[in-house]
């Protein structure tokens, strides 16, 4: 079991900036892949952005790339979201999630954490 718990969610102005972290325990960190996925109110969840074990690799979403950066520290268990030039459709809920490899598929990750809540005022 791998359990993780995500923090740094607020509120914050349009052109704003924020960082998630997500802090995992049980299982080996390193052997997983991390993704960071988002469900705003009435829509379905959508990925963001992956990294893999190594941090070697980076993934993004089209609608953040170059806003949003992902990585990870493996000597202390947690991946970050760095989210730079925030605008109001990024308000959503941000999850972090764990599986082996990267996939861009939110149903393919085996662990989750509870989610926290951005919202981007205009």
């Amino acid at each position: 079991q791998v359990q993780l718990v995500e923090s740094g969610g607020g509120l914050v102005q349009a052109g704003g900036s924020l960082r998630l972290s997500c802090a995992a325990s049980g299982r080996t960190f390193s052997n997983y892949a991390m993704a960071w996925f988002r469900q705003a109110p009435g829509k379905e969840r959508e990925f963001v952005a992956a990294i893999s074990w190594s941090g070697g690799n980076t993934y993004y979403a089209d609608s953040v790339k170059g806003r949003f950066t992902i990585s990870r520290d493996n000597a202390k268990n947690t991946v970050y979201l760095q989210m730079n030039s925030l605008k109001p459709e990024d308000t959503a809920v941000y999850y972090c999630a764990a599986r082996r490899v990267v996939t861009f598929k939110g149903s393919e990750y085996d662990y989750w954490g509870q989610g926290t809540q951005v919202t981007v005022s205009s």
